[in-house]
């Protein structure tokens, strides 16, 4: 019922900054929460950051508080996460995920995922 697309990845050198957006289609987007969650290589999928339906609450791991913030803009059907001072050990593929429910730091609770978008951040 929802796709999504992950784009805004790419290189960027220690220290810098990226954001990423994901873009949601086939269903009112303000009714799902969202989150992201990223895989470095030989990794679990691990989770990042959440917000819920209407962005009035949002969660960090503790790894990105304070240098990572995730926002969403519903008229435009989409959610970013703004990325900064990024560190080499945070290179890994970033998903995007949405539930009908509300937010949450668990990959199982989702339903719906995106691609994935490269992050690679060099030393």
């Amino acid at each position: 019922q929802v796709q999504l697309v992950e784009s805004g990845g790419g290189l960027v050198q220690a220290g810098g900054s990226l954001r990423l957006s994901c873009a949601a289609s086939g269903r009112t987007f303000s009714t799902y929460a969202a989150g992201w969650f990223r895989q470095a290589p030989g990794k679990g999928r691990e989770f990042v950051a959440t917000i819920s339906r209407v962005g009035s609450t949002t969660y960090y791991a503790d790894s990105v508080k304070g240098r990572f913030t995730i926002s969403r803009d519903n008229a435009k059907n989409t959610v970013y996460l703004q990325m900064n001072s990024l560190k080499p050990e945070e290179t890994a593929v970033y998903y995007c995920a949405a539930r009908f429910s509300g937010s949450s730091t668990r990959e199982e609770d989702y339903n719906y995922w995106g691609q994935g978008t490269q992050v690679t951040v060099s030393s």
